[in-house]
């Protein structure tokens, strides 16, 4: 059922967003409800379009753990909270919640920044009981989303990684990765680095409204026939697979990427927790409201008849026939088209403690 508490933003102001609405955080004690009282407040403060801003931020420590068996690897990094790329169904959008903030609109145009995320990653990866293994960059939000472009976060971290030696994975809808060729180029030749290239659809007109400040797809097909060509690893995630909605797209969008140069592929069955299913139910009444019940029904079939699982085996790929066809058809796909294996196999032994000083006897 849909959540009738969700109630639409004005669609001026969000011209250019995923979320249709933005609606109070999961852990506030109120919900509040915009009216317009006949005074003319309403035209007198809603008129200006939805902005981005930036909050700079300074956390203690930037290497979240995971123990979970669903993911190959268990660190990551991420330089940004909230993502411009506004993805109706991103999956880190409740997180949000943690800033007292929306999961909606908030998510996308309300961001952090840690402008002291390379000092604080040299400082981690110092410590004497640290022990190397790939780190992965970008995946609760996109490190290269717009703002990326002009503060240069990632950059210092990549710098930083290929200083030190330190083998890492990036996960990006954007060909702003292109930018740090010149890094990634010569970590790929010792195996120190893979690219990962999201692309969900090949439909211009679907990912605009679905991804909307993301690169188009043809520009993420381009950044991975460049990564390519320069000898970096790369790989593409067609994911999420939206049943009844994206899907039948798999196979073409895993020919081209693989046309492309892509080595490997990943694909993800679509997960709405929390507050995700919400949005993206209001995003599909108003954007395919002849399909969005179908689309629905189909997502709650590979879901046990709820919009979401969280249960691990179950949350990446879902369960059911419908889901278990998606699986098949990515499986099948990938052996024709002679697909590799993983992208977290990369050197670990190359390592170099930051600051470490590897001369030997230059004082004597």
């Amino acid at each position: 059922m849909q959540d009738t508490h969700i109630i639409p933003f004005d669609k001026s102001r969000r011209h250019g967003r995923g979320a249709t609405a933005n609606p109070d955080g999961r852990f506030e004690i109120a919900e509040r409800d915009f009216i317009d009282d006949g005074w003319g407040t309403a035209e007198q403060n809603d008129t200006d379009r939805l902005k981005t801003t930036v909050t700079m931020e300074r956390p203690k420590s930037i290497i979240s753990r995971n123990m979970s068996p669903d993911l190959p690897f268990d660190r990551s990094v991420n330089a940004y909270r909230g993502c411009e790329h506004g993805c109706i169904y991103c999956y880190a959008r409740p997180s949000h919640g943690y800033m007292n903030l929306s999961a909606g609109l908030d998510f996308e145009s309300k961001l952090f920044a840690k402008p002291n995320a390379a000092e604080l990653l040299a400082s981690e990866i110092s410590r004497p009981a640290y022990q190397c293994k790939p780190i992965a960059l970008g995946t609760n939000t996109d490190p290269y989303q717009p703002i990326e472009k002009k503060l240069g976060i990632t950059r210092e971290i990549i710098e930083l990684l290929a200083e030190t030696r330190h083998p890492f994975t990036i996960t990006t809808k954007s060909d702003l990765v292109l930018r740090d060729l010149d890094l990634l180029a010569p970590l790929a030749k010792d195996n120190l680095v893979s690219v990962g290239i999201s692309v969900t659809t090949l439909d211009k007109k679907l990912a605009r409204i679905m991804e909307p400040r993301a690169s188009a797809p043809h520009k993420r097909l381009e950044a991975i026939e460049t990564l390519s060509r320069a000898g970096v690893r790369t790989s593409v995630l067609a994911s999420p697979m939206i049943p009844g909605l994206n899907d039948h797209e798999l196979e073409r969008i895993l020919m081209e990427a693989r046309a492309m140069g892509a080595r490997s592929a990943v694909y993800l069955l679509l997960r709405l927790p929390r507050d995700v299913a919400g949005l993206f139910e209001n995003w599909l009444l108003e954007n395919f409201p002849d399909r969005a019940a179908k689309v629905m029904k189909l997502v709650r079939s590979t879901r046990d008849g709820k919009d979401y699982d969280a249960e691990f085996g179950k949350r990446m790929v879902g369960t059911g026939p419908y889901a278990a066809l998606i699986n098949k058809r990515f499986r099948l796909a990938c052996q024709q088209l002679d697909f590799e294996g993983s992208r977290y196999d990369l050197a670990t032994d190359l390592f170099l403690k930051p600051g470490r000083d590897t001369r030997q006897m230059d004082l004597f």
